[in-house]
């Protein structure tokens, strides 16, 4: 059954990689690959079995490695959903794992949109990160991708990379800019535990990021990007007008979305959902008739609203700020005061300065009683 709804998204999980990174803590596996044929039939038969699937306003296949398995198993998988003209899909795309034929598969499909993992364009970084691609096939993705009309192209890059200097990160931001893809998401390493570079930071045989380094290679992001013509509308995003990603706007704007595959995280009805974590259990439930459900929560009326508040402060047009205390007014006054938010017309946002303390400024606001009831 189908049912007409304005924006609705879908999220298919596609947890196998060739090779695991050695900062990713995603749920990925790199030796499940005599699974996949079994994965992808559990996903379709997940969604035929769904009582309901509204018109999808975006799709989004993420992982993982989406570009691992054959564009055909991918595309079988979005013929199961139902979806607008309009529909924006997304893959998410290694530059070691794609060629011209693939990107002409997906575009035949319907796949609109592809996010190529770059990380770096500099040799000792990416070998750092335990990545295995070159440049050079960074550049080919994104030729092969355009010769198929896949002209939305996001490059996602990474910076604050131990033993990544300045000149390093300036390099990475020409190549991309040079490339003049659609949209770049740039994020700042983090180190996870239970990853091997976690471990190595843990046990003091490897740096961890500098605070102070990150702050200054975001600000270099910010004006590089600007100048390009990318406008900043998410703390880690930039992109042409009006070539936002609209999936992740979803998120942000806390819509409903479908959770496919294992460890997918979806939203409907004022519930969250996770399904089960491994791709074993994933393909036993389904099989079984059983859901693959793994936990769900709901959200009071509160928390919905801090959530929608920190989630807004992120984004360019800020968030609302609804009958605001004495309390919640003079802390307005003083971070806008200090350069880290602007304030206007009932909105507040995180100015420049102050997205290099977004969770520092986020949580003042929040104690200080802000809300956008």
């Amino acid at each position: 059954m189908c049912i007409e709804d304005s924006r609705f998204g879908y999220y298919i999980h596609i947890p196998f990689c060739a090779h695991r990174c050695d900062y990713c803590d995603f749920a990925t596996w790199s030796d499940r690959d005599h699974l996949i044929d079994d994965y992808v039939a559990a996903c379709k038969q997940q969604l035929s079995s769904e009582p309901e699937l509204p018109p999808a306003s975006s799709v989004f296949f993420g992982g993982g490695t989406p570009s691992l398995i054959d564009a055909a198993a991918l595309a079988s998988i979005l013929f199961e959903i139902p979806r607008r003209s309009d529909c924006e899909t997304t893959v998410e795309c290694n530059p070691d794992r794609v060629d011209a034929e693939k990107f002409a598969d997906y575009a035949a499909a319907g796949v609109n949109r592809v996010s190529i993992g770059v990380q770096s364009t500099v040799a000792h970084v990416l070998n750092f990160l335990g990545r295995t691609h070159e440049r050079a096939n960074v550049h080919r993705a994104v030729a092969w991708a355009r010769d198929a009309g896949i002209e939305n192209v996001n490059l996602d890059v990474m910076y604050g990379t131990p033993g990544e200097s300045m000149d390093d990160w300036i390099v990475c931001l020409n190549d991309v800019i040079a490339l003049q893809p659609t949209h770049v998401s740039a994020y700042a390493l983090t180190i996870e535990p239970g990853t091997p570079l976690g471990a190595r930071v843990h046990d003091q045989t490897s740096p961890g990021p500098d605070d102070d380094d990150q702050a200054r290679k975001y600000e270099i992001a910010e004006a590089m990007l600007s100048a390009a013509g990318y406008g900043s509308y998410e703390i880690s995003n930039w992109s042409q007008p009006g070539r936002e990603c609209r999936h992740n706007q979803l998120y942000w704007s806390m819509g409903e979305y479908l959770a496919v595959g294992c460890a997918a995280h979806g939203h409907r009805n004022g519930e969250r959902f996770w399904n089960v974590r491994t791709p074993e259990r994933f393909i036993a439930a389904v099989a079984s008739g059983a859901t693959p459900i793994g936990g769900s929560e709901r959200l009071t009326s509160e928390q919905r609203a801090e959530e929608a508040f920190v989630l807004g402060l992120r984004m360019r047009d800020g968030a609302a700020v609804v009958n605001p205390s004495e309390q919640t007014r003079q802390c307005i006054a003083a971070l806008s005061e200090a350069g880290f938010i602007w304030h206007r017309d009932g909105r507040i946002g995180l100015a420049a300065r102050g997205r290099l303390l977004a969770n520092d400024i986020t949580s003042r606001l929040v104690l200080a009683g802000v809300s956008t009831r």
